[in-house]
């Protein structure tokens, strides 16, 4: 009695994923094909009524009884309908609709046909169990009864508990079917919610891991440029305070670079905020970049030479910026750290597959192995692998410091920055 029973599809609604990958389930979107669905069913088994073989009082009183059925839907069982499955609302709307539908089926062997709309609803209800036995009371008792009843011959009785246990089975095999159809339904919106939820989580972790890699380059490039300015500007003050009133002429040389190493931070905040190339780059290869940083450490006691060797040429502007930023770094240690008359030497390596850079000081060294406190080796390290390089230093007491950093390169593409052979 239950060929319909697809239209028991309600009964396992879930809730739609979260980002709107399924705005709702198509059986979730709208109750009015179920009560068109219902209406239908009611309205052809009481016309099957009034056509049926049976005296007009049996007729009256399976019509009256049968009448009840829709007030019910209407006022208590669509409501429960809507709400979900397994509810007391859902038991108690099934147990009177069958109250209600029994003593008419008894009555009235068309009557029967009303199970067309009760069954999917007890599969939109009740769980797989309670489901089955409420299936089995609509089709195995009001053959039951009408049999009791009206004692019809052996073959009437034959055909109709026939049509009855076919109805059972199809009714369990569809309903348990379409049922495992919804639930795994509702197990992949499930899984796409919490795939998306995964996403949104990957997307916001993801965008936090930016961040603080952003953060920490502008750590780095702060640190090399404006915050080396600034140690700068400040050991310059100090020169020329003490030289005020003994050396005017050192007084004013000290005054002109602080006030080119003043033009060169603003040089360097403007490339910053621009995420342009550092000012010393612009325009310049690395060689000569790395001179004009030398020379701003010399001449004096304080003397810096650059060696390059190899075929020099355009490199990476990533790759650049780290060999550049490395010599700043360990030129400004070696200022603040090596001591006084302390010389360092940049050696600039290009081979066919990697770029070293070497920058040794003749200064007063250090443990390495001893806990520093300090950003600008760390900073060094995390430069160099960002583009697939490692970074190295040596160093000892009394043994001045070597720091070494190896850049792999791609094979040379353009003519040497120093020119061809003849």
């Amino acid at each position: 009695m239950s060929a319909d029973l697809p239209v028991e599809e309600p009964a396992r609604r879930v809730s739609p994923p979260a980002g709107g990958a399924r705005e709702t389930d198509a059986w979730d979107r709208s109750f009015r094909p179920w009560d068109l669905y219902f209406g239908v069913v009611w309205a052809v088994t009481l016309i099957f009524t009034i056509a049926a073989p049976n005296s007009a009082p049996v007729r009256a009183t399976a019509f009256t009884l049968f009448l009840l059925l829709a007030p019910w839907y209407v006022w208590f069982g669509r409501a429960e309908l809507m709400r979900g499955p397994d509810s007391r609302g859902a038991l108690v709307y099934i147990y009177v609709a069958i109250g209600l539908f029994v003593p008419p089926a008894v009555l009235v062997g068309e009557m029967r046909s009303a199970a067309f709309a009760l069954v999917p609803q007890c599969f939109m209800l009740l769980s797989m169990s309670r489901a089955m036995w409420a299936v089995g009371v609509l089709n195995a008792v009001p053959v039951i009864g009408w049999a009791l009843w009206w004692r019809p011959d052996g073959e009437a009785i034959f055909f109709n508990a026939l049509f009855s246990v076919v109805s059972l089975a199809f009714s369990a095999v569809l309903g348990s079917w379409i049922i495992r159809i919804i639930e795994q339904s509702a197990e992949r919106a499930e899984l796409i919610a919490e795939l998306e939820a995964s996403r949104e989580e990957v997307s916001r972790l993801s965008a936090e891991r930016g961040a603080l890699a952003e953060r920490e380059r502008m750590s780095r490039e702060i640190h090399d440029t404006l915050a080396q300015g600034f140690t700068s500007l400040l050991m310059l003050v100090q020169a020329v305070d003490s030289e005020l009133e003994r050396d005017l002429p050192g007084a004013r040389r000290h005054l002109d670079l602080m006030a080119d190493t003043a033009r060169r931070n603003l040089a360097e905040a403007r490339a910053l905020v621009a995420g342009g190339a550092p000012a010393d780059l612009n325009g310049n290869s690395l060689p000569d970049a790395l001179r004009r940083l030398a020379a701003r450490h010399g001449p004096g006691p304080a003397e810096v030479t650059v060696e390059v060797t190899g075929q020099a040429r355009a490199l990476a502007p990533a790759l650049e910026v780290v060999a550049l930023r490395t010599c700043q770094e360990a030129l400004s240690n070696t200022a603040r750290h090596a001591g006084a008359g302390a010389r360092a030497a940049i050696s600039l390596a290009y081979s066919d597959a990697a770029l070293c850079v070497r920058i040794r000081d003749t200064g007063r060294g250090f443990d390495v192995s001893a806990p520093s406190g300090g950003y600008g080796l760390s900073g060094l390290r995390a430069r160099a692998a960002e583009v697939g390089g490692s970074a190295e230093v040596r160093s000892a007491p009394g043994d001045g410091t070597l720091v070494a950093v190896h850049l792999p390169l791609p094979p040379p593409s353009s003519p040497s920055l120093t020119g061809s052979p003849a």
